[in-house]
């Protein structure tokens, strides 16, 4: 199973998706803001997945931009964005290629199905809704 580091700002939604992971085997981290995920992206803790809200702290940005460095960190690293936003071609071209997206609110078949099989490299995101 893989290691996962969930990066969300609401509480709630962070201990369900935990929680979620975690009964299907996998190990999480998590993290707030883009500032504590980058801690624990650099230190020596292995990463397999990144879920990451894209908006975070009230910055729309915020989880676009830690992806992108976190992948350029680890280049290997899967990523998995939620948002509460109706997604647009203008937002996709913002995601990391061969990453998936999960629009708010999600069910736990389909946090799973993300994790699981969108890792193909495929070079558009995929939005599941």
């Amino acid at each position: 199973m893989a290691t996962v580091l969930i990066v969300e700002d609401q509480e709630q939604i962070l201990t369900l998706a935990q929680s979620f992971l975690e009964e299907q085997g996998h190990k999480t981290l998590s993290a707030a803001t883009a500032d504590e995920a980058l801690a624990i992206l650099t230190g020596s803790e292995a990463v397999d997945a990144l879920f990451v809200d894209i908006i975070l702290n009230g910055d729309t940005q915020a989880g676009l931009e830690l992806a992108k460095r976190a992948v350029k960190l680890k280049p290997r690293l899967k990523v998995v964005y939620s948002t509460g936003l109706s997604v647009t071609d203008e937002m996709k071209a913002l995601f990391v290629p061969g990453s998936a997206v999960l629009e708010k609110p999600y069910t736990v078949d389909q946090l799973l199905t993300s994790l699981s099989d969108h890792f193909d490299a495929s070079p558009q995101p995929r939005v599941r809704d």
